[in-house]
Formats: C-alpha cells, sequence, structure tokens
C-alpha cells in the first residue's frame, strides 16, 4: 500500500447526522419527507458551525420521487432547513446507491474545482410513497387506468425489457440464492445475527450520537418525541423465522424475516475540501479515497456491490484486507451472504 500526500483538494467528511429509522406506518409515516431532510440538514449545519453562505450545493439521494419528495427534494430541503436562497440543490438517484452517490458526486465536484462545500445525504419516506396512475390514452376511457404502488421495485416496467430483468427484489434474492447454493438455515441465521447485533448496538448507545430527534405531533397532547430506530427487532430468534413462510416463491427460501425492511428517514452529510476544512475549522472524520460503480444482470442486482468494490479497492490501489471495517447493505440475507463470500468478507 503506497503513502500519498495530503491534496488541498482532497474530499473529507467533516459531520453526519440522520433521524431515526422509522418501521412502514410507524412513528415517522406522518411527517413528510422534506421536513426530515430539512430537520438533518439543519442539525448538521448547528453541529458542525460550517457557515451556510459556503455551501455550495446541497446534493441528496432519493429512490421515489412520486410524491411529496417529487420536484428535486434536496432543494425543496434546504430552503426548509433556513439555508440561503443562494444555495443550490440537485436530487440524484441510483436506486438504493442514491445517499452513497450524492456523497460521491460532492467529492468529483470538489476535486474538479468546483466548490469547496457540500452537503449530501438522502431521503426517503416509504410509508408516504403514493398510489400512481398513468394518464389515459384518450378522453373518456372505459377501461380501468393503469395505476401502481410506489413504495417498492419496478412501476410501469417497458414491454421490451426482458421479463427475468423485472422480477420483483424479492426474485432476485430467490435466483441469488439459487446460483450461489445459500440456504433457508443460512439466510435465517444470518437475519437472526443481524438483529441482535444491531439490538446490541442500539442498546450500548452506539447510534445515539449521530441520531436527530424527530418529534411528531399527536392527536391530543403534545408531540412525541422519536429519537430510537423502530425497525430492529431484537426478539426475533432462528426458531421464529423459520416458521415463516417463504415471500416470494411458494417453494423459496427468502421469507419477510430474511429480507429488508420498508422505512422511513433522511441523513445528511457535510462534505468539504481538506483547504476548506482547515480554514473553517471543520473536523474530519473521514477521506472520500475512491468510488466505483458497477452493473450486473437485474436478476441478481444484489450483487452489484461485488465488482463495485473490486474496482474502487483497485482505484485506491488496496486490496480487500487493508480495509477494516466494512459497511454492506442487507437488502436480503441471501445477498448479503453472497457479497461477502464473493469478496472474501
Amino acid at each position: 500500500m503506497s503513502s500519498r500526500q495530503p491534496d488541498p483538494r482532497d474530499a473529507l467528511i467533516c459531520g453526519a447526522v440522520r433521524t431515526p429509522v422509522g418501521r412502514h406506518g410507524g412513528t415517522l409515516a406522518g411527517v413528510r419527507p422534506d421536513d426530515l431532510l430539512a430537520l438533518a440538514i439543519a442539525e448538521l449545519v448547528r453541529r458542525t458551525g460550517v457557515p451556510v453562505d459556503r455551501v455550495e450545493d446541497v446534493v441528496m439521494g432519493c429512490t421515489n420521487q412520486a410524491g411529496e419528495d417529487n420536484r428535486n427534494v434536496a432543494r425543496m430541503a434546504s430552503l426548509l432547513a433556513g439555508l440561503p436562497v443562494e444555495v443550490a440543490g440537485q436530487t440524484v438517484n441510483r436506486l438504493c446507491g442514491s445517499g452513497l452517490q450524492s456523497v460521491v458526486s460532492a467529492g468529483h465536484a470538489i476535486r474538479c474545482g468546483e466548490g469547496d462545500v457540500f452537503i449530501a445525504g438522502g431521503v426517503e419516506s416509504m410509508s408516504r410513497a403514493p398510489w400512481v396512475t398513468l394518464k389515459p390514452g384518450s378522453p373518456f376511457p372505459r377501461k380501468a387506468p393503469v395505476s401502481a404502488d410506489t413504495t417498492v421495485g419496478w412501476r410501469f416496467t417497458n414491454p421490451h425489457m426482458p421479463a427475468e430483468w423485472t422480477v420483483s427484489l424479492g426474485e432476485t434474492a430467490e435466483v441469488v440464492a439459487d446460483r450461489h447454493g445459500i440456504t433457508r438455515e443460512e439466510q435465517d441465521a444470518f437475519a437472526a445475527e443481524s438483529q441482535r447485533r444491531a439490538a446490541r448496538a442500539a442498546g450500548e448507545g452506539l447510534f445515539d450520537a449521530e441520531i436527530v430527534p424527530v418529534e411528531v405531533p399527536r392527536p391530543r397532547g403534545g408531540p412525541e418525541t422519536v429519537s430510537r430506530d423502530e425497525h430492529p427487532r431484537p426478539e426475533v430468534t432462528v426458531e421464529g423465522l423459520a416458521r415463516l413462510r417463504p415471500a416470494f416463491r411458494v417453494d423459496g427460501t427468502v421469507t419477510a424475516g430474511s429480507s429488508s425492511g420498508i422505512n422511513d428517514g433522511a441523513a445528511a452529510i457535510l462534505v468539504a475540501s481538506r483547504e476548506a476544512a482547515r480554514a473553517l475549522g471543520l473536523k474530519p472524520l473521514a477521506r472520500l479515497g475512491a468510488a466505483a460503480v458497477a452493473g450486473v444482470d437485474p436478476s441478481c442486482m444484489g450483487l452489484g456491490p461485488v465488482p463495485a468494490v473490486r474496482k474502487a479497492l483497485a482505484r485506491a490501489n488496496l486490496t480487500i484486507g487493508d480495509v477494516d471495517l466494512v459497511e454492506l447493505n442487507e437488502a436480503f440475507a441471501a445477498q448479503a451472504i453472497a457479497c461477502i463470500r464473493e469478496l472474501g468478507l
């Protein structure tokens, strides 16, 4: 691993906050996504003390963008957070990687000299995702309109796409499990351990410093303050998971218990050049070293991190053995297990 000299155009992460992650239909379901994101942005500014007039752009990831998060939620949230109207905003969409892409995009701009201070992050309110309907092709149609629930997955897919590319996310997890020989028992064990670790971390207060409490209005009395993630289920056991039916195939191995949740939440991250961080007295947490994107067959989309990580490691002149801490999304237990095996984690 070669040493490198600090560069004034290095992109540094200088602060990060997030709201609690709410369950679908949980306590955060009554909060608009732009309000959730505005809360995170405002708290990030308060904690870091960054001068708001130095912020070049607010770059936010958002997957849905079909309801209250439509039409550039990054800009709406930055205005709601009290940032000057001169601070621009853009919303990026790389589906599950949208929030990561916002940080990468900010880093690209910094390295290109197109700004020194950015606020990145993302927001999603799956509870408030609307049903949408296509406009009819003619007035006074006699057929029922074509509608879709925008909460998760494909909608209004192009009929020219191969059918195996437009299956549900859960079906792609079944494909991954089949191709990699991942059993139901392995998935249940992984899911139970994931829940146990999440509950333990929360119990030890490991997330407390990064969470921004959210005040949620109630029909009666004062607002309810939400400061803990709602999704972890510490009561989950392997035995309990084994009793669940397959969720996507009659003879499948993927269940609701080994699948990721449908959640609500927002996060904001301060990204600044090394030069600006020094001048503004910001405290760097990390440097954005390298990033990469990669496509895979859509029928097994969950394997995307494998080639992307390999490309990023090569660009950083690192091996997986050089990395002490890895954060890997757990869309499905089958998907996570496959990525862990392929990457040698």
